[in-house]
């Protein structure tokens, strides 16, 4: 009995240690597009009206590149436990003016502290728990 409790322990430990890497590794090779963003009282459409910001996560230089609906954007990532996420300072971009989106993106992103995948596998970006942007899969490279 005590075989198959060690047995049974380390399979469920090696499944929950591959699962985490399984999420942070749904990250990467996929270009992700904001589908929803909390805050605003403009309708997402008014603030994104042209591009919807996009973002592409690099685990070799741990940057996220991509737009924020008008300009690129780049900033440096960190992974921690459970689902911990965080983004640096953006980098330099253009000086388009767009409207409100870039800023509303820009202020948004900076409050993140983890993220999630749904069944769907979307890609949420939490404060806490509480979803404050929702990205799609637009492409998928092999």
């Amino acid at each position: 009995m005590k075989k198959l409790s060690f047995l049974f322990a380390t399979i469920l430990l090696i499944t929950v240690s591959c699962t985490k890497k399984d999420a942070a590794d749904q990250l990467y090779n996929t270009t992700w597009e904001l589908e929803y963003i909390t805050g605003p009282r403009i309708a997402f459409d008014g603030l994104y009206p042209t591009k919807k910001p996009q973002l592409t996560f690099d685990k070799e230089t741990n940057k996220a590149t991509g737009n924020n609906g008008c300009n690129g954007y780049s900033a440096e990532f960190t992974l921690g436990e459970e689902n911990a996420i965080s983004f640096g300072e953006a980098g330099p971009t253009t000086m388009m003016y767009c409207g409100q989106g870039e800023q509303v993106f820009l202020k948004t992103i900076k409050k993140i502290n983890k993220y999630s995948f749904d069944i769907e596998g979307k890609l949420n970006l939490l404060m806490d728990d509480v979803t404050m942007m929702r990205f799609k899969k637009v492409t998928t490279e092999e």
